[in-house]
């Protein structure tokens, strides 16, 4: 049985057929489908006490479930994401939503027609009206080279400065007209007044945590899990002919063309009384867009996961340039270092490079999954999913 601490004793030298590093989505995934569908020996480790990756949950002393890496929203539009991750969870329903603090007023992102009649005193009543409020703002350019440009050429120069520009700086600690244009070109504009952050077809929150999910996608006999452990100190041991790698591929490479960059997160963490069982903020996410708050966002946890308490606790996100690596900084020249990073990993045809991290990547939850599965089919039809290990002992 896989569990967030336990560490599992290891099979006999030479007994597995896959290793996987990294127990979050993307080996998780390949993990179970390679164990059960394929009858593989698989270990999986990681260096944290625990499995679920950055998705990790766990209770805290106020009996609050909270997300230990900040808050993960799972939605999806593909059928076969939503039906494996279902065979390990029940779901409870949940739309998140998102508000953010402008001018001590606080209104919906992504920005919708309700975002802009509160800001400007309108009664914006139409999408065609709402478009035509945007095109009378918006900047035309011949093309759109940077984050700046892709915000102002949709909405205008005051909507970016005052909903954008901030959060965006504090993020990255970059400016927005040095940042790839993908970075805010993916942030949506609605012309309703519809105010869910997503609009995927499912959205919905693993009911007991995504912890307890990961717990049961790794319950197999055919899977070995080691936590708080470094590769390092079983790949020998483990002699496995193939490695499903899912940590940073420079790391793999032990930093040979240098460390690409990441900008990570430091959370502060609040508990407040709530009687009655009441909650602290209106939605689940707040966000402060003024660069002199140094924090970029509060989440409560209890808007997440449904519970019912006398106090519910929050965290605040503060951007930072040192931790784990969470986000990867979209440069051009970051993306030049990448591929050769890239170039390596396409020579070792004993190691699979997956999830966000291997490919210096921002992947959604569901992303991560669909590319692991789609690794898998192409691992089995290819030959490599026939077993290699040695059959245990009676």
């Amino acid at each position: 049985m896989a569990s967030s601490s336990n560490r599992t004793a290891p099979r006999a030298h030479g007994a597995y057929d896959l290793l996987v590093v990294g127990a979050g989505f993307a080996g998780s995934v390949f993990a179970r489908r390679a164990a059960e569908e394929l009858g593989q020996r698989v270990l999986v480790v990681d260096r944290r006490p625990h499995i679920a990756g950055n998705a990790h949950d766990e209770v805290d002393e106020h009996g609050v479930l909270c997300h230990t890496y900040g808050p993960h929203i799972f939605h999806t539009n593909a059928p076969a994401v939503q039906a494996f991750l279902s065979r390990f969870t029940e779901w409870r329903p949940y739309e998140h939503r998102v508000l953010a603090e402008v001018d001590g007023r606080f209104v919906p992102v992504p920005v919708n027609r309700t975002t802009v009649n509160e800001l400007y005193g309108l009664q914006i009543a139409t999408e065609a009206d709402m478009q035509d409020f945007l095109d009378a703002r918006a900047e035309s350019f011949a093309e759109v080279k940077d984050s700046e440009q892709a915000v102002v050429s949709k909405v205008g120069r005051d909507l970016y400065e005052r909903l954008f520009r901030g959060y965006t700086r504090k993020q990255w600690a970059l400016d927005p007209t040095d940042l790839h244009a993908s970075v805010c070109a993916r942030i949506p504009i609605r012309l309703s007044d519809d105010d869910r952050y997503f609009t995927d077809t499912f959205q919905a929150m693993p009911a007991a945590g995504y912890t307890a999910m990961f717990a049961s996608m790794l319950d197999h006999p055919n899977i070995d899990v080691q936590v708080g452990t470094d590769h390092h100190e079983v790949a020998a041991e483990a002699r496995a002919p193939l490695t499903v790698w899912t940590g940073p591929i420079d790391e793999f490479f032990d930093h040979r063309f240098g460390a690409l960059p990441y900008r990570s997160l430091r959370f502060e963490r609040e508990t407040r009384r709530t009687p009655g069982g009441g909650l602290a903020q209106p939605v689940a996410q707040v966000n402060y867009n003024n660069e002199r708050i140094p924090f970029t966002r509060v989440t409560e946890f209890r808007h997440l996961t449904g519970q019912v308490a006398e106090s519910s606790t929050l965290a605040y996100e503060f951007p930072t340039a040192d931790g784990d690596p969470y986000y990867p900084i979209p440069r051009p020249q970051n993306r030049e270092l990448y591929h050769r990073y890239e170039a390596l990993a396409k020579q070792r045809h004993d190691v699979l490079f997956l999830g966000r991290l291997a490919r210096y990547q921002y992947l959604n939850m569901d992303q991560v999954v669909a590319g692991s599965l789609q690794a898998f089919e192409r691992f089995a039809a290819d030959g490599r999913g026939a077993r290699t290990a040695p059959p245990l002992a009676a």
